[in-house]
């Protein structure tokens, strides 16, 4: 009796066993910590084999600080696919980009890019600190404060333009004409980045500034539409000077007012899966009617290109002035588990014929250089240009 016990004792435990053991399995498998592992081919010893060097032979224990060295590689990860448009973000880094998107933040005011692997700025927003300053598009920021921007991001550069208001960046401009660096020194201020005003010339031109492609423009638009409707305007200039980009979306919605109905706006192309998107009006059409010319320079970028090409491709539309930046691509930004982020390059734009934009801008069909001396003493050739075609 008692052998019968004692194996109905022993097989209850190895059943008891197996049950923990499966339960434990199911529950651990659930609970690793690589929800997203890479590819079965690529080895991460070598990540690890030097986080343990790291932390055996760093001769400062107090800077090695695990989620730092995380976020290091991580960073170091997306450097290196050498895309100045793909960036990683830390939680307080994203924070930071949500705020700087909603068109409100504390700076110096204007859009930066790398143009062949030099930090430039795109455009000094209206009113701003940089532009009373004088900084012009174009210009090559060689060092802010005292860090040369040969090896930093766009994100990095602006992070260190940033700042409080009241303090003061030193920025290091090289201009084309200049022998010789010069230094400008400006005081931080609250930016609001405005949307767009236009304003009635020769008693019969509709003329229309659009400064950013921001949400606030896109509401904005079809009240100036409106009122353009009921003025005595006969013909339009829209200006995208100095205007680096916003939404693709305000873009298009844009250009719905000046195009018929199913005409191509501008193409996604994602190259990684072998798909285009193609953007196409909805007819609204309604200054369609108006005798039109767009001007452009190196500051207009991103959606002020799609905009520019979609009028010119559709409707012959004269660009004047001087090239655009060549900004076409199309980011992303993807939240991560702890709050960090990537911003990530998922397709380029090409116009409706097809052309690519990024690295290669638009070249004006009139070009007409707008000179420092011009900008200093308050004349505008381009314009005037504009103005002349129209007559």
């Amino acid at each position: 009796m008692k052998s019968h016990k004692k194996i109905f004792l022993v097989l209850f435990q190895i059943s008891l066993f197996l049950v923990i053991f499966i339960f434990g399995f199911y529950v651990g498998k659930n609970q690793v910590i690589c929800k997203v592992c890479p590819p079965e081919k690529v080895d991460l010893s070598l990540i690890w084999e030097t986080w343990d060097k790291l932390e055996k032979k760093f001769v400062d224990k107090e800077r090695i600080k695990p989620q730092e060295m995380i976020y290091g590689a991580a960073a170091g990860m997306v450097k290196s696919l050498n895309d100045p448009y793909t960036v990683f973000f830390k939680p307080d880094e994203t924070k930071k980009f949500l705020e700087d998107v909603s068109g409100y933040f504390e700076g110096v005011g204007m859009e930066v890019g790398i143009k062949k692997n030099q930090l430039q700025v795109i455009s000094p927003i209206k009113g701003s600190p940089a532009e009373k300053a004088g900084l012009m598009p174009g210009d090559k920021i060689i060092k802010i404060n005292d860090t040369f921007t040969s090896d930093l991001t766009i994100d990095e550069a602006v992070s260190l333009i940033r700042g409080p208001k009241d303090t003061e960046v030193s920025l290091t401009i090289l201009r084309d004409g200049w022998d010789n660096v010069k230094e400008f020194k400006i005081k931080r201020a609250v930016i609001e980045v405005p949307s767009l005003e236009w304003e009635l010339k020769n008693n019969d031109i509709a003329y229309i500034k659009i400064y950013e492609f921001s949400e606030k423009a896109n509401y904005d638009f079809p009240k100036v539409a409106k009122e353009i409707l009921n003025s005595p305007a006969k013909k339009i200039i829209i200006d995208l000077r100095n205007n680096p980009g916003g939404y693709l979306e305000v873009a298009k919605n844009i250009a719905d007012w000046f195009l018929e109905k199913d005409e191509i706006v501008v193409i996604e192309d994602f190259r990684y899966k072998n798909n285009k998107i193609v953007y196409k009006t909805n007819g609204n059409a309604k200054l369609l009617k108006y005798p039109l010319v767009v001007l452009i320079n190196s500051g207009s970028a991103s959606a002020s290109e799609i905009l520019a090409a979609a009028l010119r491709d559709n409707r012959g539309v004269k660009l004047v002035g001087e090239k655009s930046f060549g900004k076409g691509s199309v980011q992303e930004l993807e939240t991560l588990s702890d709050g960090s982020s990537i911003k990530i390059t998922v397709a380029d734009w090409l116009t409706p014929k097809e052309n690519k934009i990024t690295d290669v801008g638009l070249e004006p069909d009139i070009k007409v250089e707008l000179t420092e001396k011009d900008f200093e003493e308050g004349k505008d050739p381009q314009l005037e240009k504009a103005i002349e075609l129209l007559k």
